[in-house]
């Protein structure tokens, strides 16, 4: 099924009479399998209204991110939360649409500084479970009263709705970037050295650590001069002996940090860790040292590892959560692929689940 319009999509879900597998356009294969029909949204496509002077942005769900890229880039300006691309660590095809792209609350290395793609999104449109047309928020940021849709949409992998509209603030272009980078380094003088940047007022959009080669790496943004200034700093106090790298070459770094490119192709179960930074120097140890990339300054951990009876162990005892994002058909038919909710929140989820998809027609089990 592939609706051309927002009612199509109404009618298609409100007709359903049985589970619908929701998909735009196919690259992020993660999560529980679910079984029924392919209900696709790319065929609601297209940007609706774009004003540049006010940073806004309106798109259909199943708008490609390549054409949005494109027209942003148009007028020098960019989706601020910097979306990975899972095509290269999945292996997939297909084409990344907007609507995934809000669904699975993708963000990249830049969320240290401007936060995850649900802080970036004004408004959704949507189809719940029972074929309602809904909406929420609107085309600029304010205080809201009542559900807050719009951040529930985010990150709910079309188990609550499905999306066909979004509305996102977006952010202008820097004039310069530019990446100091560590080399031979461990774990843990990595992190240390990239909290201490954080900290400072230097305004870091990047900081991560790629275990092989011991490569840690921070990055900022903005006007040359101050791109300058702060480089300089840095590297006088806590990143003593790290190299420049600027302009194209410091994107294509965090490219490589922002899709997980060290993993694609490799054997192995792929799993996104969320930690906090102090305890990201103790999980090589804790889980067989496999190999890892920090992001978020240690706050994210990507992990080669198979063994996924220890890495809930160790997330349970270190109080973090653990995503299992790629591994093989049998694993994730037998793994939780999403970190089981505390009780509370469990009960939360399964009250909100059965009020916007009262059927359980909606990527049932995608997400447990």
């Amino acid at each position: 099924m592939k609706p051309e319009n927002e009612a199509a999509l109404a009618e298609m879900v409100q007709a359903a009479d049985g589970p619908l597998r929701i998909e735009g356009g196919g690259t992020r294969d993660i999560g529980g399998l679910v079984e029924g029909d392919i209900l696709s949204t790319a065929g609601l496509s297209g940007v609706t209204l774009y004003e540049p002077g006010a940073l806004t942005l309106v798109a259909q769900a199943g708008t490609p991110l390549a054409e949005i890229e494109a027209v942003l880039a148009a007028e020098q300006q960019r989706l601020a939360f910097e979306p990975m691309d899972h095509r290269t660590l999945l292996g997939t095809s297909g084409t990344p649409t907007i609507g995934g792209v809000v669904a699975a609350n993708v963000s990249g290395p830049r969320r240290i500084q401007v936060g995850a793609c649900r802080d970036s999104l004004l408004g959704v449109r949507f189809v719940d479970g029972a074929g309602r047309i809904l909406k929420n928020g609107g085309r600029v940021m304010k205080n809201v009263t009542g559900y807050d849709l719009v951040k529930l949409m985010a990150g709910s992998w079309g188990t609550l709705g499905v999306l066909s509209e979004v509305s996102l603030k977006v952010q202008a272009i820097p004039e310069a970037q530019a990446t100091l980078l560590g080399q031979g380094l461990n774990i843990e003088t990595a992190v240390q050295a990239m909290s201490a940047a954080l900290g400072s007022p230097y305004d870091l959009t990047g900081a991560a650590f790629k275990s092989a080669g011991g490569e840690a790496m921070v990055r900022v943004e903005g006007l040359t001069e101050s791109v300058a200034y702060r480089v300089q700093r840095m590297q006088s106090e806590m990143c003593k002996g790290w190299r420049v790298v600027e302009g194209s070459d410091s994107a294509a770094l965090w490219q490589d940090v922002r899709d997980v490119v060290p993993f694609a192709g490799r054997e192995g179960a792929v799993w996104r860790l969320s930690v906090k930074p102090s305890d990201a120097p103790a999980l090589p140890e804790d889980l067989g040292h496999p190999d890892a990339i920090c992001d978020w300054g240690g706050g994210l951990v990507w992990v080669l590892a198979d063994h996924a009876k220890d890495v809930r162990q160790v997330m349970t005892k270190r109080g973090g959560h653990a995503t299992l994002v790629r591994a093989n058909t049998s694993a994730r038919s037998t793994v939780p692929v999403f970190h089981p909710d505390p009780a509370p929140i469990a009960a939360i989820t399964k009250g909100l689940r059965a009020k916007f998809d009262p059927r359980g027609i909606l990527n049932p089990g995608l997400m447990g």
